[in-house]
């Protein structure tokens, strides 16, 4: 996400947010939200009793959703793994500078408690998690609220499958629900304003009908693949920027495949996430190297494009991963375009 964005925001903003900066909590005039609010998370009604004023997120997406609405002040911290890339030259680094990094690693009861969090924003897979006891229904035995990130909610296909929604769905449903509690909802109308047409604005030069490539989005593993489904955001990430999701069949957020329907579906394209300790090009080294893959167009063309992981997961960078990749895109689809990385 470009960094003129947040300070083109901060001006927008100005009139609406009593507040000095782009860090305001509550609108003027409002007085923030009622003394209760009633939200719908994960297909349910959820009733918030306070204004959260000690929040504890997990992971960098979620954390950057709460920058993004100006609400480092309403945080105790985050848990966070430092294999997510360089968080210097982010839109919102003065929040990773102000709020605590407490754990980098996944949360935990302990993190939360030794951070006084009296609120927890975290998701299926993303934090919360049954064999570690760490879950909504455990925290609110504790006391502490808690919202779950809608691309994780759990859809009942299986006891662990994923998503509820369309991603960019969820990214706006998110930043709706979060501005109504926190008292910054014109805030949130302005972030989703602005995502929805600087999406609009690459799906009008996205390449159509039969000249969409095929993509297939590689996140890690070698003897079987960790992919996204329908329900996670590379799949309007792809869809967007003007290509198919090759997996969109797949009734699942993030999840595992085999090869042999990789190369059976033959995507023209293969989208690398870059995280962890496996980096972006040793992926790139096995991907075209893996001999079950050497027949599929994407590797025999060398066509392998980088995102990083908080471009691809629920996050405030969705709209500028899509126009990264769509620029991509159309230079396949016209015939160019080798692999490379799509640079914030």
């Amino acid at each position: 996400m470009r960094s003129s964005f947040v300070t083109a925001l901060c001006l927008a903003t100005t009139v609406t947010v009593a507040a000095t900066g782009c860090g305001a909590t509550v609108e003027a005039g409002g007085g923030g939200p009622a003394s209760s609010v009633t939200l719908t998370n994960c297909g349910k009604k959820v009733t918030y009793d306070k204004v959260p004023e000690r929040v504890v997120t997990n992971d960098v997406g979620i954390t950057e959703l709460m920058f993004a609405l100006g609400l480092e002040d309403r945080m105790a911290g985050f848990a966070m793994p430092d294999d997510k890339g360089d968080l210097n030259g982010v839109p919102w680094k003065g929040g990773y500078d102000k709020v605590a990094w407490l754990s980098k690693d996944q949360l935990t009861k302990e993190n939360v408690l030794d951070a006084r969090g009296d609120f927890v924003f975290a998701g299926w897979n993303y934090g919360f998690r049954e064999e570690a006891g760490f879950t909504p229904q455990a925290l609110k035995k504790l006391g502490i609220p808690s919202y779950v990130l809608t691309e994780s909610c759990r859809n009942g296909r299986t006891d662990t499958s994923r998503g509820i929604m369309p991603p960019l769905e969820a990214l706006y449903t998110d930043l709706t629900n979060l501005g109504k509690l926190f008292g910054v909802e014109k805030r949130a109308a302005s972030l989703v304003a602005e995502f929805k047409e600087e999406v609009a604005a690459v799906r009008a030069e996205a390449p159509r009908g039969a000249e969409r490539p095929k993509v297939f989005l590689y996140d890690s593993g070698e003897e079987q693949p960790f992919t996204s489904g329908r329900f996670a955001a590379p799949e309007q990430i792809i869809s967007e920027a003007g290509g198919v999701n090759v997996m969109h069949d797949v009734a699942d957020s993030w999840t595992t495949v085999g090869w042999e329907s990789v190369v059976e579906r033959d995507p023209d394209v293969i989208v690398v996430c870059d995280y962890g300790d496996v980096s972006a090009e040793r992926k790139r080294k096995f991907l075209l190297s893996y001999g079950p893959l050497r027949n599929v167009s994407a590797v025999k063309d060398r066509r392998i494009f980088v995102l990083d992981y908080v471009d691809l997961v629920e996050s405030p960078r969705n709209p500028s991963a899509i126009a990264r990749l769509g620029t991509y895109l159309r230079g396949v689809s016209g015939g160019g375009a080798e692999g490379g990385r799509g640079e914030r």
